[in-house]
This record gives C-alpha cells, structure tokens and sequence, in this order.
C-alpha cells in the first residue's frame, strides 16, 4: 500500500507539468546566466599584463645599475616601465589614469605615487619596490661590510631578483569556474526547494475533499504519510539528476569522480527538505506553513552562497555555517575537486539529524489530532 502511494503521488507531480518545467528551467537558466556573466569574476589566474609604471630615475651608481636590472626582470612579467618624457609631469599622468604608478628614483631613494583608480595594479607594483628596495638596502649594507664578492654571494644565496613576484594560479590544479560553481549551488538550492511542494504533501487530501475517504478506506494513516513523502523525495531526486546530468553534458560543468557521492549528498538533502516541509505544514495552520518554508529557504539561499559566493568571515559567515545549502555546496566542493569523499559525512549527518527532528515533531503533531 505505502507503494501505491508513492506512484500516485510521483504521477501526480509529473503531470503537472507546468509546475515541474518550472522546477527545471528556473535553475538551469539562472546557471547559465549567472554562469556566463561571473566568468570573470571565478578566473583564479592573476594577470599583470597592461600595467603601466612611469619612472623618472635620476639615482647614479649602484642603485641606477640595480633598477635597470629590476626592470629587465620584470619585462618578462608583462609590467611596461616608461621614462618620464621632458615636460611631462608624472603626477599629472597618474592623475589622468595614464599610468598606475610613477616612480622617481634618486640617491635619497624611492618615491611612489599610485593611481586611486587602479589600486590593484598599484598594490603588485609597491610590493616589488618594497621587495626591490629591501634587497638593495641588504646588498648596500653587505657592501660596507666586505666587498663585491661578498655582495654577488649574498645575491645567489638570496636570487638573482626574479622571485620579486610570480605568476601563478591562487588555486593550484583544477578549480571552480562560475558554472561549475553554479550547477553545484543551484542542485543543493532544488533540493531545499523541495520543502515548498511538502507543505502540501497531505493538506492537498484536505483541499481535494478526499481525505474523508481516506479516512474511511481501510488504510493505515502512517502507511499513506511514508508513501506520500518517498513520493515526493523521489520526485525531488528526479529533479536533481536532471540539473546534474543536464550542466553536466549541456554546460559542461564538472562535476568529479565521485558522483556517487555527491547524489548521496543531495539525496540526504532531498529527505531533510521533504520533513522538513512536511513537518512545517502540520506544526503552522493555513497558509502560514507554506509563508515560513519560503522565508527560511530563501535565507537559507540568501546567506548560503547560492547567488553569489559568501566568505566566512564574522556574522555574515556565522549565518552561512547555519545554511543547510553551505553545508552541502562545502560538501560537494570537496568531493568534486578534492576528491575528499569523507566530506560527505558531515553534511549527510546533519541532513539526517534534521530529518529525523522533523520526523519525531510530525508525528507527534499528528498523535495528537484526529483525521489528516
């Protein structure tokens, strides 16, 4: 009998089908919108390409010698050192975002003036002349001491000035893009989402005017409840095979080795969101059931990174670390790109700590009322 249940109310989801190609389309459009819009913004290389210095050197001796290497070296990195023409005043050219940083150069030392406007490029720069000047200060001091042996000795044990900054990516090997990121975070928004058609799951008896003949067929209640909620987590697992597979072969999203583990993630996630509505409908009378399952799962979106990404730094991450989405997106980030499997524990035992709360607040809610 709990079967039979099961398949009706499968049969029921599917041939609404407005209902149910909304539940696709929303999150695969907004994947792929966001996904091509924020591909930028998930690049991990850092490029210094296009970053312009102006120089004025006026220094002599040891320290013209040393920024001419300096500059060399840094050539090869895309950064573009120009001369100050005659005439031309640097701070203006600054000013006019013609360069992001100027530079004057004498025996006294080093002056910086940085473009407000092109911060990023002008932090990399003071970076390398704080590495540069640290370097040049230690070889001057070194070349008091002793001599020119001495400072080419301090050098090869120090670089030769290459290492003023490198190129590399922030995450070594394969790391997110902003599809990838987004087919990940909207399969674990889909599975919360399935808490809203739960509100339902028994109240639509109600609505319909056939839970009196369900109460007087010869069928257990409890029989009815577990075969209406595998129903409905079935249906909401469809759903997210469907998003998976679909960013997978459409969009090319990755999505690991261990796919596995990444549905046994979701299909705990799918269980707690169907309690979890199911539990909501028969705790809140009326409306109300459904009005606070959409506000706690669109804060559950909101604070957990489904949008955009969240850091976890002070309130704002504490609100993130209580999201039942940041606990299976962090879940499955580490599946997918660490290959951590073990990741999935944590996120599957607090999917099933929440379910079976929302299980035992249903049940005895439902002891305590007669009919469904």
């Amino acid at each position: 009998m709990i079967w039979l249940f099961a398949l009706k109310e499968m049969k029921h989801y599917l041939r609404n089908t407005g209902t149910f190609i909304f539940m696709l389309a929303f999150p695969l459009i907004f994947m792929l919108v966001l996904g091509f819009a924020l591909s930028d913004a998930f690049d991990s290389n850092v490029k210094m390409d296009g970053i312009k210095v102006l120089v004025n050197d006026e220094s002599s001796g040891g320290l013209a010698s040393a920024f001419t290497s300096f500059e060399h070296e840094l050539a090869s990195t895309g950064i573009t050192f120009e001369p100050l023409k005659d005439g031309d005043n640097g701070r203006k050219e600054v000013e006019d975002n013609h360069y992001a940083v100027y530079v004057e150069l004498s025996d006294s030392g080093i002056m910086q003036y940085s473009s407000s406007r092109q911060m990023m490029e002008a932090n990399i720069v003071q970076g390398m002349l704080n590495a540069f000047s640290d370097k040049y200060n230690a070889a001057a001091a070194v070349a008091k001491e002793g001599g020119d042996q001495e400072v080419q000795l301090y050098l090869q044990n120090t670089g030769t000035g290459s290492d003023y900054i490198q190129e590399q990516s922030v995450a070594p090997g394969r790391s997110p893009g902003a599809m990838d990121y987004y087919a990940v975070s909207m399969a674990v928004m889909i599975g919360l989402w399935g808490a809203i058609s739960a509100v339902n799951l028994v109240r639509a008896e109600v609505t319909r005017g056939t839970s009196t003949r369900l109460m007087a067929a010869p069928v257990r209640r409890s029989e009815m409840v577990i075969g209406k909620v595998i129903g409905s987590i079935f249906v909401n697992l469809l759903c997210l095979l469907i998003i998976i597979f679909f960013s997978k072969w459409v969009f090319n999203a990755y999505w690991g080795e261990h796919l596995v583990w990444v549905i046994a993630v979701l299909l705990a996630e799918a269980v707690m969101a169907t309690l979890f509505g199911f539990a909501a409908s028969e705790l809140v009378k009326g409306a109300g059931a459904r009005g606070l399952v959409m506000i706690i799962i669109q804060l559950a979106t909101l604070f957990g990174g489904a949008y955009f990404p969240v850091q976890n730094i002070g309130m704002l991450g504490t609100a993130a670390s209580l999201s039942p989405i940041r606990w299976g997106s962090s879940a499955l980030m580490n599946i997918i790109y660490d290959g951590n499997t073990s990741a999935a524990w944590p996120a599957i035992g607090l999917y099933g700590g929440f379910s079976v709360l929302f299980l035992a607040m249903t049940v005895i809610t439902m002891r305590r009322k007669e009919g469904i």
